[in-house]
């Protein structure tokens, strides 16, 4: 069921979007001081391809201990990326979701549009992984 809507996503947004996050991480990785944030650019964008069947959750949370990019340096640079690109790319998102929410069929795909816009705003520090081990994560 997965890779039905994962194709269908494909379609309603997620190709475009999924470019966009590459596209910034392009960049970011170009400037040399943005290769974290390019880093994380490159693994949502990567979930913005193929969304479904997986979730975004604290990397903290998955390992058992803090680094740098879930402690404060990554709450400050969480902070740059809001200001420099996690807005627009959250706009993007809205936008897509504005449109999946017009058709009834894709009101599936705008929420997980609107997931993919709170990942946008401050992606430092996540981590992408199957739905199965986030079950196993939570009990």
């Amino acid at each position: 069921m997965s890779l039905i809507g994962n194709i269908l996503w494909l379609v309603f947004g997620g190709f475009i979007t999924g470019l966009a996050w590459w596209l910034v991480g392009t960049v970011a990785f170009i400037s040399i001081v943005g290769i974290p944030w390019g880093r994380a650019c490159f693994v949502i964008g990567q979930l913005t391809f193929m969304p479904f069947g997986k979730q975004v959750v604290d990397r903290q949370a998955v390992t058992g201990q803090q680094d740098i990019g879930t402690g404060v340096l990554g709450t400050i640079g969480n902070i740059i990326w809001f200001i420099f690109a996690g807005v627009w790319l959250a706009i993007a998102h809205l936008f897509s979701a504005l449109f999946c929410f017009v058709t009834i069929i894709g009101i599936p795909f705008g929420i997980q549009h609107l997931k993919l816009a709170a990942i946008a705003l401050a992606p430092i520090g996540k981590t992408v992984i199957d739905k199965e081990q986030a079950a196993r994560l939570h009990r």
